[in-house]
């Protein structure tokens, strides 16, 4: 996995546009970005969590924009990934990032973190190895610390149809929010809540982002967000 990913690092964005993703997001990749951020926010402000006290690691930080866009909002930000190659860019803008050397293994210590995010990293990790990730983030997070995990929704076919055309996810296996529900229980969280969301292009949204929370428990969006505890 970190080689197929390390040939990729080069123009990285470029192997992820799609026509159909790009009308739906005329800015490009950071819309996606500034959405997974906005649901991380909203969920910490309703558990009454100031972020600008906590700490986050992203797993699977890949090239930093997620983690950039956090920087600003969080006491102290940090990533990791399985390819040298993609490390390469947030290092470039100053960010606190570390290579994962083995793709099972977190490299942080017990309890380092308030905050850890997971974005559409899973649906590449091979079945086997998921519960023992999951039990990694378990691992890294301060106990009540909080795990926001994004994943692409298989059902929505317009999901399916663009991840079944993006070079970068031909091995990819989408979950179910039941299954990494499930997953994550067996790993020791307690889910707190499931956020379905994408359901509206960019434009749109601007306008009508209070339609798309009303929708936010319909399992239909284009991606969705669940957000675990350590207990």
């Amino acid at each position: 996995m970190p080689a197929s990913f390390d040939q990729y690092s080069d123009g990285y964005e470029d192997f992820l546009r799609d026509p159909v993703r790009d009308r739906f997001a005329p800015s490009g990749h950071i819309y996606f970005h500034h959405r997974k951020v906005g649901q991380l926010c909203q969920f910490l402000s309703a558990q009454q969590l100031g972020s600008s006290r906590l700490s986050l690691l992203d797993v699977g930080c890949g090239t930093g924009e997620f983690l950039s866009l956090c920087a600003p909002q969080f006491g102290h930000v940090e990533g990791c990934d399985i390819s040298e190659s993609m490390l390469r860019l947030p290092r470039s803008k100053g960010l606190t990032v570390r290579l994962q050397e083995f793709p099972r293994r977190i490299p942080y210590g017990n309890s380092e973190f308030d905050v850890v995010t997971a974005n559409c990293v899973f649906h590449h990790v091979p079945d086997e190895d998921r519960i023992t990730l999951l039990s990694e983030i378990h691992r890294v997070l301060k106990p009540s610390g909080v795990l926001c995990a994004v994943e692409h929704n298989p059902f929505n076919p317009v999901t399916r149809a663009i991840v079944k055309r993006t070079p970068v996810d031909t091995d990819a296996k989408l979950l179910t929010a039941g299954l990494f529900r499930r997953l994550a229980r067996t790993a020791g969280f307690e889910i707190r809540t499931t956020r379905f969301y994408l359901y509206l292009p960019e434009k749109l949204y601007t306008r009508l982002s209070w339609f798309e929370d009303l929708l936010a428990w319909v399992p239909l969006g284009g991606q969705y967000a669940l957000f675990c505890r350590k207990w």
